[in-house]
């Protein structure tokens, strides 16, 4: 059955220069203090939350990583709200400044299921693909 009712637009959050220059210097540097000095001084930008969340689960720090990526994937929804997001609709992978949010949804799920919270982990992983098939794909590797 097709759905006859006009998809959304689809959301495209604004680049912030500076935030995603800070993003670069910690990647470069490498380490958990750089990641979370980035974050300390862009915390409603999603991306700088991103690479916290799976550095820590990489680390076996599920805690941690839920924690991480459920702050980025709130301070992501506020910007979607923001930015005439209405709750669904797509938010496509291909732009790069919704690539923070998408992927803290991601790392939220896959710690959500690591902390035992398989609904949550299955209600993420279902708006993963609702807001963009490609961002599952392309997260999943």
């Amino acid at each position: 059955m097709q759905n006859l009712l006009p998809q959304p637009p689809a959301t495209l959050l604004p680049a912030d220069d500076e935030a995603d220059r800070a993003l670069a210097e910690a990647a470069q540097a490498g380490t958990d203090e750089a990641h979370a000095n980035a974050a300390a001084r862009f915390p409603a930008y999603s991306a700088v939350w991103a690479p916290l969340a799976t550095r820590a689960l990489d680390a076996n720090q599920p805690v941690m990583a839920y924690a991480y990526a459920r702050t980025g994937y709130h301070r992501g929804l506020d910007a979607l709200r923001r930015n005439g997001w209405k709750g669904h609709g797509p938010i496509p992978w291909s732009h790069a400044p919704n690539r923070g949010f998408l992927s803290c949804l991601y790392t939220l799920s896959r710690a959500a299921d690591a902390i035992g919270e398989a609904d949550e982990a299955a209600r993420c992983a279902q708006f993963l693909s609702d807001s963009d098939p490609a961002a599952a794909d392309a997260l999943r590797g």
